[in-house]
């Protein structure tokens, strides 16, 4: 059985930077303490919950110590162990503190970085369909080809944490509302 409980939301609308196009249209999302804790095995607990809800493509480790951001994919990271800082958006962005239980859902285009992480710390990461993601690091060279391909990348079927009736829908989809009737 999936330990999960119900979850308190945060978002954080991350505007475009120089080099880094972020997602205006689309929040970060973060789960805090969604996960229960697992006694054994925590990252493929965190994997089958992600896999069963159709985000897959899933590694195990931590979190790049530079700023980077994926073009072509959204992404989701499941704290498993541990305790990190990270920055999202860009150097002058936003600082989030990250434990075990959290999920952090990252819109394509977004800026994350590791700022500081405990010893022990380890996540899981995914994508939805098991799409492949690609690696940008930030740059005005990158922005030109990355910013169409942002644009193209399609809403998730379902919540990585919550399936198809999850709270990720309700978010993106009214972020995407706005969006198109020009209130963003």
């Amino acid at each position: 059985m999936d330990q999960i409980i119900s979850p308190e939301i945060f978002q954080f609308i991350l505007p475009p930077k120089a080099e880094f196009p972020n997602n205006p249209s689309l929040p970060l999302l973060l789960y805090k303490q969604v996960l229960l804790p697992f006694e054994k095995h925590p990252d493929r607990k965190v994997k089958k919950i992600f896999k069963k809800n159709e985000w897959k493509n899933s590694w195990t480790d931590g979190i790049y110590d530079y700023h980077h951001y994926h073009s072509t994919v959204h992404e989701v990271l499941g704290i498993c162990k541990g305790e990190a800082h990270i920055i999202v958006g860009g150097p002058d962005g936003t600082k989030i503190h990250l434990q075990e239980g959290d999920v952090l859902i990252i819109p394509a285009g977004v800026a994350h970085k590791c700022l500081s992480a405990s010893k022990d710390f380890s996540c899981v990461g995914a994508y939805p369909d098991g799409m492949d993601y690609d690696m940008k690091h930030g740059g005005l060279d990158e922005i030109t080809y990355a910013l169409p391909e942002i644009t193209k990348v399609p809403l998730p079927e379902n919540d990585p944490v919550f399936g198809s009736d999850g709270p990720l829908k309700n978010y993106w989809k009214e972020s995407q509302s706005a969006k198109s009737a020009g209130r963003t």
